[in-house]
């Protein structure tokens, strides 16, 4: 049975989404040892800028920077995409090929509807994922096991939304504005000459850098990346939160 286990694993509705809204996270768990994996829903294909081979080869070279495990790309339609049966199935496959303990996606609502849709999407698929009359298939053709992530987290993206919680991400800061800067095609460059678009402005990537500025400051860090929960977060010991 084709199984990559993996500890996180991100799911985003775009190839971009992951780097700009949980890089630092990711980076995080990974400098502590634990294997994270990408799955992207869509290859971006209606964005004003790239097209999807060069979203593509940003993705990988994104990739490396985050020193990621595994990523893919399932290829559903940008922006038509449903959250339905035939992509429920789809993304429950993905989910029991990585038994991901955690899984994060994209923010419950935001400026572009792909993302709420998307965050719908993957959050019904995580249960459905562990009920045993859900017959999937993995890349083998052999029948996937039943598996459902403990806890599943959205990132916040562009719309503020109250963060249940922030995580440091002082020490990871370059290395994920790296993995910002490996999309070319998407973010401000000076020597490309395409339509300009909301996140292609100098302003836009000084607005992340704020966001987290924020998020950080109200933590007593320098920067940090907020999400939002589904349920309550259980600890054993008072001090696991500080």
């Amino acid at each position: 049975m084709n199984i990559t286990k993996l500890d996180i694993l991100a799911f985003a509705s775009h190839p971009d989404d992951i780097e700009l809204g949980c890089a630092g996270t990711i980076i995080a768990h990974i400098a502590a040892g634990k294997k994270v994996g990408i799955v992207d829903l869509t290859r971006g294909e209606l964005g004003t800028r790239g097209t999807p081979e060069v979203r593509a080869a940003e993705a990988e070279a994104a990739s490396k920077i985050l020193g990621v495990t595994a990523r893919e790309n399932l290829g559903f339609a940008d922006a038509f995409f449903q959250n339905d049966k035939e992509h429920q199935l789809r993304v429950v496959q993905a989910i029991r090929k990585y038994q991901p303990e955690i899984v994060l996606m994209n923010a419950v609502h935001d400026r572009h509807p792909d993302h709420g849709k998307g965050s719908s999407l993957v959050s019904d698929a995580c249960f459905m994922a562990g009920l045993r009359m859900i017959n999937t298939f993995g890349d083998d053709g052999e029948a996937q096991q039943p598996w459902r992530p403990k806890v599943v987290y959205h990132f916040i993206q562009d719309r503020l939304i109250t963060p249940d919680f922030i995580v440091d991400v002082t020490p990871f800061w370059e290395q994920k504005m790296e993995s910002i800067r490996a999309f070319r095609s998407q973010f401000y460059n000076p020597d490309d000459t395409s339509p300009n678009t909301y996140i292609s402005s100098p302003e836009f990537l000084k607005f992340v850098e704020a966001r987290a500025l924020e998020f950080g400051h109200s933590i007593g860090v320098t920067y940090g990346e907020g999400f939002t929960k589904e349920r309550h977060i259980g600890v054993r010991n008072l001090f696991d939160l500080i």
